[in-house]
């Protein structure tokens, strides 16, 4: 099992379990976990509502590619921890990960 920590925008944090072969984004299971992500395009890349920072994370992420970069640069809330959730495959490199969800824009 791949075990991670959502902070919500309360600033509520709770464990999130997924098994670890499981072939989704971390944006499909932060919906399927009830939390408030819009994701309107589907997770193409394109609107940026499934935005959130990456707080902590032992594993290596993939670098953004350039789709990402082009609608974290229209995110007026973007940091140097953004990602689109949609971006973010579920794999072993997020256990032990903590993910705050982004503002809605």
């Amino acid at each position: 099992m791949i075990h991670f920590e959502v902070i919500d925008r309360n600033g509520e944090k709770k464990l999130v379990e997924v098994p670890g072969d499981i072939s989704l984004s971390l944006m499909e299971v932060l919906k399927a976990s009830d939390y408030p992500i819009l994701a309107t395009c589907g997770g193409m890349a394109l609107c940026a509502t499934c935005h959130v920072e990456v707080i902590h994370c032992d594993g290596v992420l993939p670098p953004p590619g350039d789709a990402e970069l082009a609608m974290l640069d229209q995110l007026p809330h973007a940091s140097d921890l953004s990602r689109l959730s949609c971006q973010i495959r579920i794999g072993e490199n997020l256990s032990g990960a903590v993910f705050k969800l982004g503002a809605v824009e």
